[in-house]
């Protein structure tokens, strides 16, 4: 009897090796897959892969890098119309010990590319948050568009002042 062993998706900073890359893929299964695509409101989420490395950066930094690929299907924003969009990104996060959390109901994020460095690093939350992100805001099927009404006509088209200078030539005409 053979047990597969499920990849490992969240990595103990203190037990990574700062001389040598730790390589990840995380290719979820159908159920995880479809548990996700509920949570992120799509319709389906067939394909999800994220592979990338860790790696020691300056003197206490990690860095991310690695490719997420998928394929998503969301209702068309016109005719709810199922849309499939693949979605290809390049991800590149760094992590230091130096960025402080922020704190707050309205904490403001630092313009910074770096992120707070905890215990550990979650590869499967990076995968999840590039995706949410990577998402179209509007997907639209081929062909759907709205019915907006036509801007009137030039003629047609009401102007309150258009006859006030005919009425101050009026008024300054002698009697």
């Amino acid at each position: 009897m053979t047990t597969s062993k499920t990849p490992q998706a969240r990595f103990r900073v203190a037990h990574l090796n700062p001389h040598q890359p730790t390589a990840f893929s995380l290719a979820p299964d159908a159920a995880a897959r479809q548990a996700l695509a509920d949570e992120l409101g799509l319709s389906a989420l067939p394909r999800l892969r994220f592979s990338g490395r860790i790696r020691a950066v300056a003197s206490d930094a990690w860095e991310v890098t690695g490719q997420l690929d998928a394929k998503v299907v969301q209702p068309c924003v016109v005719t709810l119309a199922p849309v499939a969009t693949t979605l290809q990104e390049e991800v590149q996060r760094v992590f230091s010990p130096h960025v402080a959390t922020p704190e707050g109901d309205e904490a403001e994020m630092p313009d910074d590319e770096t992120e707070p460095l905890g215990q550990f690093i979650d590869a499967e939350a990076i995968m999840v948050e590039e995706l949410s992100l990577a998402l179209p805001l509007y997907p639209r099927a081929e062909g759907a568009a709205l019915d907006a009404a036509e801007p009137e006509e030039a003629e047609q088209v009401r102007k309150p002042f258009a006859g006030l200078a005919d009425l101050l030539k009026d008024s300054r005409k002698p009697d």
